[in-house]
């Protein structure tokens, strides 16, 4: 090897370890910040609730305050989910192609992702330019808080750049930049004048950015971007504007802190203790440990909110217990993904206030609702893994005075649910504040089990890196929603379901066979905030109760967990158990139709009681 040659391999494998180094220090900075951020909101919101409940006072600001920190924790956040699950990559499709090819759609992958940093940084710098005024509640500049976003664009540019640097695909990436911010400065000057409305080109621009595997919230982005050059009415300034609004509301707070409340469960051990009392109460029976699972699953959902904690925890849980017991390792993983759906129906759940933010639905109706719905959907689930499964070692049955042990030691996990549930419903405290003393609760019983800092940090910097995942995909559906909006979406569901009769039967059928659509290529969390308003006012219209009608559209959209080419559920149990995802989704198909059979008797309950 001659000698010019080989300091160039050095120099590259130093230029890339240094990379990797830069890498993991923004990572590390980013995560501490982020944690603490979740760390002062918890504590602003539990001060909320003891000025108060306990000395009828409160401060000024409070809310504001908690927007505010809830968009910087977004920024923060964003770039830390770039690799993960969390960027809603939909790689089914890339995974199909040949190794060259695959090169290719990272680049185009990149692409997105550019376009859309670039987008939050010099949009969000613009409005801050545009912007004046001060906070009248908190006294700073408003436009400190269009700032954050602009900073976190910035961020995810230079963590997407370390990336490729460590993983010394520098030149691939310098492309992307280029096509990037070609498309950046070119977009303005570009006038198309096409008789289709600009929904339909966003529509289409964010598949391709999803077929090419780019993150979600960075295929809405920048599709809202390029759609300008098709007659949006939406200038850049604008998009960046409708981002930031979408995720200033105060009941978003709610999210991370059930995520943490999840988080701090599982690992303070609480959530073994449900699984103790599980098997007590039904593991004696046939296909016992699998009927453990399910109720685990119900238990579990009043704790975590979260389908994808649920399904990472059954997979690492149940999986090897379930396979030593018997069942096929591929059966075995399908029943743990299909009971992870319950998790974002049965209260709390980040779903129903992912829909009550986006249609101003009464959060406690939907979550009694979810009562309803997640213990049908439990049933139905019962009933196809007593048929499916043959018969298994049963687990050794439960005497009185050991199933009220479990009972007894399930008390702390139990009390979360009531937290939570009751205090909304009744009306004792919002839905944020329901979530912060959930947070708070979970947070005692960590520090009770003696976890240390690093366990502690650990949580709430996933809660965190979560939440702003969830948190920014719910703001970049907002220049969607608003173009669909304009482009009078709602108003041709109107007329479709006016054609097929304007009964409630007819929307109904409508609506599912949309929501099936568009769920089997779209995230819940889009499709809701996407479709949620459009389809609820033809509801409403045929005489539907449009509580009854939420419940059927998260229901709906959460069995696509378990649908092919996204399945969420299914990637992430593939994911924890090694089981390829294509023999999860043939395994699951009996437990896909239980759920289905549960949605046909919601959507009969909802017409007779119409």
């Amino acid at each position: 090897m001659a000698t010019s040659e080989f300091h160039s391999i050095e120099r590259t494998a130093l230029d890339d370890g240094l990379a990797a180094r830069a890498l993991r220090a923004i990572e590390a900075i980013l995560g501490v910040a982020a944690a603490v951020v979740l760390a002062v909101l918890l504590f602003m919101v539990l001060v909320t609730v003891c000025l108060r409940y306990f000395f009828s006072a409160g401060f000024i600001g409070a809310e504001d305050l908690g927007i505010w920190l809830h968009v910087s924790l977004i920024a923060l956040g964003a770039p830390l989910s770039l690799n993960s699950a969390l960027a809603m990559r939909l790689d089914v499709f890339v995974k199909m192609l040949p190794e060259n090819l695959q090169k290719v759609t990272r680049i185009g992958a990149d692409v997105f992702t550019v376009l859309s940093a670039l987008i939050l940084s010099f949009g969000g710098s613009e409005i801050m330019t545009m912007l004046g005024g001060v906070s009248p509640t908190l006294g700073v500049p408003e436009w400190i808080r269009f700032g954050f976003l602009g900073a976190g664009g910035a961020l995810i540019l230079v963590v997407l750049l370390l990336q490729r640097i460590a993983e010394g695909k520098i030149l691939p990436f310098l492309f992307s930049l280029a096509v990037g911010v070609g498309l950046y400065a070119g977009i303005p000057h570009v006038s198309l004048d096409l008789d289709w409305p600009p929904s339909i080109f966003l529509g289409l621009i964010a598949a391709v950015g999803l077929a090419l595997a780019a993150p979600l919230p960075h295929a809405f982005l920048a599709a809202a971007y390029v759609v300008i050059a098709f007659g949006s009415s939406l200038p850049e300034p604008a998009i960046v504007s409708s981002t930031v609004t979408g995720i200033s509301k105060f009941l978003l707070l709610a999210i991370p802190f059930f995520l943490l409340a999840g988080g701090l469960l599982t690992a303070s051990g609480v959530a073994n203790q449900l699984v103790r009392f599980a098997a007590a109460m039904v593991g004696h029976r046939r296909a016992g440990l699998a009927q453990t699972t399910l109720l685990t699953s119900v238990l579990f959902s009043g704790a975590s909110g979260s389908s994808v904690a649920n399904a990472a925890f059954g997979a690492s849980t149940f999986q090897p217990e379930l396979v030593k017991h018997g069942y096929r390792p591929a059966q075995a993983a399908a029943i743990i993904a299909s009971t992870s759906v319950l998790d974002n129906v049965i209260p709390p759940s980040i779903a129903f206030l992912i829909l009550a933010t986006a249609t101003n639905l009464s959060v406690g109706s939907l979550l009694v609702g979810g009562f309803f719905a997640g213990g049908l959907m439990a049933i139905c689930l019962a009933v196809a893994i007593h048929l499916t499964v043959g018969e298994q070692v049963p687990l050794p049955r439960a005497n009185a005075r050991q199933r009220w042990q479990s009972a007894v030691q399930a008390i702390p996990a139990f009390g979360l649910g009531v937290i939570v549930v009751v205090g909304i419903r009744i009306g004792i405290v919002t839905t944020t504040e329901a979530a912060a003393l959930a947070a708070f609760y979970t947070l005692l019983l960590g520090l009770g089990a003696r976890l240390g800092i690093i366990s502690l940090y650990a949580a709430f910097r996933q809660a965190a890196v979560e939440a702003a995942a969830i948190g920014l995909l719910i703001g970049t559906a907002g220049p969607f929603a608003f173009l669909l909006a304009v482009d009078d979406v709602s108003g041709l569901i109107s007329h479709l379901t006016t054609v097929l009769g304007g009964s409630a039967l007819a929307v109904i059928l409508l609506s599912n066979v949309i929501l099936l659509v568009v769920g089997l290529v779209l995230d819940i969390g889009a499709a809701i905030l996407l479709f949620g308003p459009i389809l609820l006012p033809a509801a409403v219209a045929a005489g539907i109760d449009p509580i009854q009608f939420g419940v059927i559209i998260v229901v709906n959209l959460m069995i696509h967990g378990l649908t092919p080419p996204l399945g969420m559920l299914i990637f992430v149990v593939s994911g924890v158990t090694r089981i390829p995802a294509s023999e999860l989704f043939r395994a699951v198909l009996p437990y896909l139709f239980a759920l289905l059979v549960s949605l046909a008797i919601l959507c009969v309950w909802a017409i007779i009681f119409s």
